[in-house]
């Protein structure tokens, strides 16, 4: 198994455990209005992006969290402005999917991940 292959898995094992952490996080920011398109960055590096979620130190996980949103991601551009409405039509429902901004050493990448069906 490549070690991208293992760091995904480790990834999909911390979405299940961290799953309702997650749901509350992205309610609150669309029930608040702060954004109707909550993103959480995945990453093992220090990054300036979002609000600190999960720190893999304190916690003992592979990855750190943080919660920003589609907005952030603009004003950084990260997503650049003429590519808005092509995020906009890919981003999956928040209520049923975590969006994740998966960054690594060789890249970043974008991810869906449904919620698990006991997670309200």
């Amino acid at each position: 198994m490549s070690q991208e292959s293992v760091l995904i898995k480790r990834l999909e094992k911390e979405l299940k455990r961290y799953n309702k952490v997650f749901k509350e996080v992205a309610d609150t920011t669309m029930d608040k209005g702060v954004s109707n398109y909550p993103v959480f960055v995945a990453h093992q590096q220090d990054i300036a992006l979002g609000i600190p979620l999960i720190d893999s130190d304190r916690s003992g996980t592979s990855w750190s969290y943080n919660i920003t949103t589609l907005e952030e991601l603009v004003t950084k551009n990260i997503v650049h402005t003429d590519k808005l409405k092509n995020f906009k039509e890919v981003y999956k429902d928040p209520v049923s999917f975590i969006c994740l901004f998966v960054v690594e050493q060789k890249g970043a990448t974008f991810i869906f991940y449904p919620y698990h069906s006991d997670v309200k």
